[in-house]
């Protein structure tokens, strides 16, 4: 496990980022060094592998917090630190030590506690950012995802093997996958493991392989799932869907794929959360006197009665008219900030009727400009 790197900084990250700067910054990066946008290239594609394996750790609580105290030997189900606390502070026991070191040391005096290196083995995750209108986001909706992806061989079943033909336990190493050797030393005997070179460490030889998959049980096909997007859902939601990844190894489980959902923004609406902000020009006659206004909803048009004297940059809330919660049936508000537009390009007798209303409308119609004179009075006095 020395050449993996460090989780956070796969991602760009410090040690102890939240869970939101954890799905942020894999985003980023996945987007950035995705397959479709790097096609044929090996470095990228061996990056997005990287990336999607520390994200798979990260975004787990209990993995994360595994990893956090003991690091990649604490995710890797191969050391001691997978089960419960042993003898020494986490470790299965004394030869569980001995266990992280690759198998270097099988035991003393002959004593070995071998572990096969082909068993099981989940499929690699996948990843796939779809963008859906800001309406879709609100309301929920229904999306046909199309991916280029390796799928189990048809014509093997994901064996590997030729139809009508099965593979056969390596004789070299006995199915193990390891080849060991002993060596005597005055402290007693090592043994030493390396993967079965006859059989690439998995146990078995494939004599027919599969003439459509060429032995590796599976085979590249374009797919299409389709995915409920859930209402309330907001840029860098990830939708999770089980066993939809790339096929498992030996029997093991398929990998998950993770919707990435990107929100096209709306031409009036902002969203915060789950409220709704907009701005409604109003004329000075109606901020004045007052007025009923239109004011647009996701759902439709509603009627609003802006009251007489209404100022400047005045916000209104419209309740329950926002957004859904994904998490339950909550809704958020709309929030009306109303802008009071002054006129432009005036005729003579539209400065004339102005001019005769001002001369009408005395001071102490205007309270602020009234406060602020009585202040600067003060000032010069």
């Amino acid at each position: 496990m020395a050449d993996k790197r460090d989780y956070y900084e796969v991602l760009g990250l410090q040690k102890g980022a939240s869970d939101n700067d954890i799905k942020k910054a894999f985003r980023k990066m996945a987007m950035k060094y995705h397959p479709d946008k790097n096609p044929g290239d090996k470095v990228a594609e061996e990056k997005f592998k990287e990336i999607n394996e520390a994200y798979a750790v990260l975004s787990d609580p209990e993995k994360k917090e595994k990893y956090d105290r003991f690091g990649h030997a604490g995710v890797d189900p191969n050391s001691g630190f997978g089960g419960g606390a042993g003898g020494f502070g986490g470790f299965g026991g004394f030869e569980d030590i001995f266990d992280m070191f690759g198998g270097a040391f099988g035991g003393f005096g002959g004593g070995s506690r071998g572990r096969r290196n082909n068993g099981p083995r989940k499929g690699s995750d996948l990843q796939k950012a779809v963008t859906i209108t800001f309406e879709e986001a609100a309301f929920g909706t229904k999306k046909e995802i199309r991916l280029n992806k390796y799928v189990k061989c048809k014509t093997c079943g994901g064996s590997g093997a030729a139809p009508g033909t099965s593979k056969k336990s390596c004789p070299k190493c006995g199915g193990t996958g390891e080849i060991r050797t002993a060596q005597r030393t005055p402290l007693g005997t090592f043994q030493s493991v390396s993967p079965c070179p006859d059989c690439n460490g998995t146990g078995e030889i494939n004599e027919t392989p599969c003439p459509d998959c060429g032995g590796s049980g599976k085979t590249r096909d374009n797919v299409t799932i389709s995915v409920n997007i859930p209402a309330g859902v907001d840029n860098d939601s990830v939708i999770p869907i089980k066993g939809q990844g790339e096929p498992g190894v030996n029997g093991g489980p398929d990998g998950d794929l993770y919707i990435v959902i990107n929100v096209e923004p709306h031409k009036i609406f902002e969203r915060r959360g789950q409220d709704l902000w907009l701005e409604i020009p109003i004329t000075f006659d109606q901020a004045a006197l007052g007025d009923d206004i239109i004011v647009p909803t996701l759902e439709g048009k509603v009627s609003y009665k802006v009251p007489s004297g209404t100022q400047p940059d005045t916000i209104f809330r419209l309740k329950g008219k926002g957004i859904k919660s994904v998490r339950g049936n909550r809704k958020g508000d709309l929030y009306v900030k109303v802008n009071l537009e002054v006129p432009t390009k005036l005729n003579s007798k539209q400065k004339k009727a102005i001019s005769a209303m001002a001369e009408k409308v005395t001071g102490e119609c205007y309270q602020k400009k009234s406060s602020f004179l009585d202040s600067l009075k003060e000032f010069f006095s």
